[in-house]
């Protein structure tokens, strides 16, 4: 079964509760965004290789370390995950960024795919899959099995908020995936969103609700 983290970090958690408002104007929404996808990701990234390098300081030389190999690629799930990529950016700049599109549609409730471009080098890579909100689970199920059958080195989930019926789901279809999100809400309504959840993330970060 997939390793699952739901942070309870102070930051986060007050971040997530003006998020929530709905009276949070669209810039504000957009700029928490960012800044809890920076701080999930510095908690999604704790495990990379490290090789030791040698850097001559202002005082002498000496060995430290720094990321193995050709790092990290981000591939948001469009279009909320849009939302997140410039705070992952700011702490890995280096990181190249793929994209996938996925609407769900409003009868099924179920992922439609219209858009799929990832790095050429997305083998030597591990991924960070982006998503504001993990809801009933299909979108994310489905970008994880279109970047597995590239064959990349590894491959994580970044959320914001999950619902049970979401998790248990991506959990059960990638359980070599692990998950990192700042909420675990009650349950998904008739409508597949979460409550209380937030909204349509896409909707409220690009001003179009």
């Amino acid at each position: 079964m997939s390793d699952v983290t739901i942070t309870n970090h102070p930051l986060i958690q007050h971040k997530l509760h003006i998020l929530r408002d709905k009276n949070t104007p669209s810039n504000e929404f957009r700029r928490l965004i960012s800044e809890i996808a920076m701080l999930l990701c510095y908690e999604a990234t704790r495990d990379l290789e490290l090789k030791p390098v040698e850097v001559e300081t202002p005082i002498t030389k000496s060995t430290f370390m720094a990321i193995a190999g050709k790092k990290l690629a981000f591939v948001p799930i469009l279009r909320a995950g849009l939302g997140m990529v410039d705070g992952v950016l700011q702490l890995v700049p280096s990181a190249r960024v793929g994209h996938i599109g996925l609407y769900r549609d409003p009868e099924t409730l179920k992922p439609v795919e219209y858009y799929c471009k990832l790095p050429s080098d997305i083998r030597e890579r591990e991924v960070i899959v982006l998503d504001p909100m993990l809801a009933t689970g299909g979108s994310a199920i489905d970008a994880i099995s279109q970047i597995k059958q590239r064959g990349p080195k590894s491959i994580k989930f970044i959320g914001i908020i999950a619902a049970p019926e979401g998790l248990h789901a991506l959990q059960q279809a990638h359980p070599d995936v692990s998950i990192f999100c700042a909420a675990l809400d009650e349950k998904l309504n008739d409508h597949g969103y979460i409550v209380p959840g937030l909204g349509d993330a896409g909707d409220r970060i690009f001003g179009t609700k």
